[in-house]
């Protein structure tokens, strides 16, 4: 199965250009899944916060150093760390290194 790449600017009010490379997309995410996908933040962009509805968003970090915002409380990530932001909470990630902020994400529909 072949990744798909997609750029998106200004994620969710965020700054600078967000790339996701999508694992799987449409049918082979099945009926419990939105979203599994590589996401990679250059130096200084970012995800903006955002809260989730009716499904729960975890990220695994694989490189770089960022800072996450976990529903208002601010810490910093690095590879290894991972975060899951439930139903009914928000979050928002930007990248505070000098390389690439690269990480898996996934959500889960409830």
């Amino acid at each position: 199965m072949e990744t798909t790449k997609e750029i998106r600017k200004n994620m969710k009010g965020g700054n600078g250009e967000v790339v996701l490379e999508h694992v799987l997309k449409d049918e082979a995410l099945g009926s419990k899944c939105r979203l599994y996908a590589k996401v990679t933040l250059a130096p200084g962009c970012s995800i903006g916060y955002h809260t989730h509805a009716g499904e729960a968003e975890c990220f695994y970090f694989l490189s770089g150093e960022g800072l996450f915002d976990d529903n208002g409380t601010k810490r910093n990530v690095k590879p290894g760390d991972v975060t899951l932001t439930g139903n009914g909470r928000g979050h928002g990630i930007e990248n505070a290194g000098s390389k690439d902020l690269v990480f898996m994400a996934l959500i889960l529909l409830d």
